[in-house]
């Protein structure tokens, strides 16, 4: 098994295209580690040169402690699995997965325990004499992952597998995938524009934007610690709330000021040395959807931090509700329970969690208090 180290890594391509900057990352042996970002971000640039199919510009790559800058893809000892399975139509399952092995000229007998071992353990055994044309798109993608079970890789490379599956069979790969990780205990690279796939799965999550990386963290951390705005957004669903408006002292105390309401800072935030600066400014309040409340209970418990607002539209979720609140020009959507009684048209009171709510640096966008 095999920890990465990326050093100083970037990618330019001619015409002065600079596809990935500076990127510095060490993933630990036996982690799960997710690239998650918009399209274009340069995530799948960045496993492409982990897997030696994109030359590096510059910087320095290692797989555990080999400099692999000059290594060709096939002596890297990784295994990647591409969005679209790249599985040989004419050969069945069995030759698919051993095709790897074969070209190695590992001995058959061998050949034959690793497939038969890899099908056993992705519950594919049954498929090993079909052709792929007679499967289906999740079975598609377990031949995949065995194909680069079976030879033992150090680190496992993975470019959005599971953004050809429906939604369904998309979550039960999900569980499929934790559950091989840490059945085959190796180190495992996975891109993704789906930040519920980056959550439900990832030890750390690398968030980047425009070639650059934006936070490195657990998905715990990510979501309540955001360094940023972009990352702020990124990460939550629905997309957590931005608010312009301005920070007021009154007397000791502080509130952030929006249209025609004004919100008190929780004491713990206001004392913050790090906000003293922003009294008087302009900054922007993030507010996650399920930190706005409507129950009437919630609304007379918290004065200090009820607001109210129009309900443009609701969506039923099942076991709760979207709320896409108007206050003014602000728009908010709050996340409640599906027992609420608040209905299109209605002008409601709700009340914000202001424990929970991050401030951030208009003009610079970073995060200022959580």
């Amino acid at each position: 098994m095999a920890s990465l180290s990326l050093r100083h890594i970037y990618k330019k391509y001619p015409g002065g295209v600079t596809a990935v900057s500076d990127f510095n990352l060490e993933v630990k042996d036996k982690e799960f580690l997710v690239l998650v970002g918009p399209s274009g971000c340069g995530k799948t640039t960045t496993l492409r040169m982990i897997a030696g199919l994109e030359e590096i510009s510059e910087g320095e790559l290692f797989i555990g402690d080999q400099l692999v800058n000059d290594v060709a893809p096939k002596d890297r000892k990784i295994a990647m699995v591409f969005q679209n399975y790249a599985l040989y139509p004419h050969m069945s399952v069995f030759e698919n997965m051993a095709f790897g092995l074969k070209l190695n000229k590992t001995p058959k007998e061998e050949i034959k325990r690793r497939v038969e071992e890899a099908a056993r353990i992705l519950d594919i055994t049954h498929l090993l004499d079909r052709k792929p044309k007679a499967l289906s798109g999740g079975q598609k993608q377990r031949v995949a992952l065995g194909r680069a079970i079976v030879r033992n890789p150090k680190v496992f490379l993975l470019d959005e597998p599971l953004s050809n599956l429906d939604a369904k069979l998309r979550a039960a790969m999900r569980t499929e995938l934790t559950k091989l990780h840490n059945r085959v205990g190796t180190t495992f690279v996975y891109v993704t524009h789906d930040q519920v796939e980056a959550m439900t799965m990832a030890t750390r999550i690398v968030v980047m934007k425009d070639g650059l990386i934006q936070q490195v963290d657990t998905p715990q951390n990510l979501y309540d610690s955001p360094c940023n705005i972009f990352v702020a957004g990124f990460i939550g669903t629905p997309q957590m709330n931005f608010v312009n408006g301005t920070l007021v002292k009154k007397g000791e105390d502080v509130y952030f000021n929006f249209e025609e309401h004004s919100i008190k800072i929780p004491a713990e935030k206001a004392n913050n040395p790090a906000l003293k600066d922003y009294i008087g400014q302009e900054v922007v309040a993030g507010i996650r959807p399920e930190c706005i409340n409507d129950q009437e209970a919630a609304v007379a418990a918290n004065p200090d931090s009820t607001i109210e607002t129009y309900v443009d539209v609701t969506e039923l979720m099942g076991a709760e509700i979207y709320l896409y609140l108007m206050t003014g020009e602000t728009k908010l959507t709050a996340r409640v329970s599906s027992r609420s009684t608040s209905r299109a048209g209605d002008t409601i009171k709700v009340a914000v969690d202001v424990s929970r709510m991050h401030i951030f640096d208009k003009d610079t966008e970073r995060c200022i208090v959580h």
